[in-house]
């Protein structure tokens, strides 16, 4: 049993992980919902582009650092966790604190990318290795996803909301609370995984079990804050944008990034279990919102459920 001194620096990172993490939300969700206002698109768009790729900044700093200190396994194996937990955890708080409305922009445009990026990366994995060549497919498929949703974003004539100050232009205000609220939402996300990773080894746990868990649910902290304050808001769109966009992101760029740096190994075990995992937690989203647009609060109910599941049954 570690000592109390032991535990004082970990706990004290996990408490203001946090509130750095709420208020990162608070501020990013207020500016970004402004700006889509400002520039006349829709909040769905912004939060799957501009939003998701931001907070998956720490998926790939917990990637690249991996592949430098440890192994391509913490890069992988947090991107899985990561998507799972932004399905399960993420969409599924959201929908508990309010029913999340899906848009027909999100079904047509932006969901059918997050099936591909999961269908993709089994894909090019399922024979125990993501080289280069695949690395540069991933990347590529995310240059077509980018140039296509400003190619459609720009065919739209008139703003998703017509509220005032829509279509009024960029305040620097909006931008300030942008990018503060993307850095609390970062160092607070590494202060929380850092914190956590500290009270799991003081108790004894693998290094293994510590990926799989602490840096998954970690980096997906930012998305879970975002999402969660955006659904408190009524930003619904927002909330299920900023996920979607997030597993998008994390396949394609985060893990496309780090197979153009070495090859990616995989486990025998991760084709087995996390794979059909990632697939079956996907398939299941996606049928929940084609289901009356709407993830409702039994949704979210079965979505951490499940979450739930796959934490208690993830390989030791």
């Amino acid at each position: 049993m570690p000592a109390g001194s032991e535990l004082l620096v970990p706990i004290a990172l996990l408490v203001v992980g946090i509130v750095a993490l709420y208020a990162g939300a608070e501020l990013l969700v207020a500016g970004a919902g402004r700006l889509a206002l400002g520039v006349g698109l829709r909040a769905a768009t912004v939060g799957v582009t501009v939003i998701a790729f931001a907070t998956t900044a720490p998926e790939l700093f917990v990637a690249i650092t991996g592949v430098f200190d440890v192994s391509t396994d913490i890069g992988l194996g947090t991107v899985l966790g990561s998507n799972v937990a932004n399905i399960g955890l993420v969409l599924g708080v959201s929908a508990l604190i309010k029913p999340l409305s899906v848009s027909e922009v999100a079904m047509k445009r932006h969901v059918p990318f997050m099936v591909l990026a999961a269908v993709l990366l089994v894909g090019v994995g399922v024979d125990g290795v993501i080289g280069r060549l695949e690395g540069t497919l991933l990347i590529a498929v995310l240059a077509g996803f980018t140039v296509y949703l400003v190619y459609s974003t720009n065919a739209d004539q008139t703003p998703a909301v017509d509220e005032p100050g829509s279509g009024d232009g960029i305040a620097l205000k909006d931008v300030a609370f942008v990018l503060a609220g993307l850095i609390a939402l970062v160092v607070g996300s590494q202060w929380l995984i850092e914190g956590g990773t500290g009270l799991l080894e003081a108790f004894g746990f693998s290094e293994l079990f510590i990926g799989l868990t602490v840096l998954a649910i970690g980096t997906s902290l930012p998305e879970l804050a975002a999402s969660a304050i955006g659904a408190a808001r009524g930003e619904t769109e927002f909330a299920i944008g900023n996920v979607v966009g997030s597993n998008i992101y994390n396949v394609l760029a985060v893990l496309g990034i780090v197979a153009l740096i070495t090859p990616i190994q995989i486990a025998t075990s991760t084709i087995q279990f996390e794979f059909p995992a990632l697939i079956v937690f996907t398939l299941v989203l996606v049928a929940m919102m084609s289901y009356g647009r709407t993830l409702t609060r039994l949704d979210g109910l079965v979505l951490v459920a499940g979450y739930g599941g796959f934490i208690y049954f993830l390989p030791q």
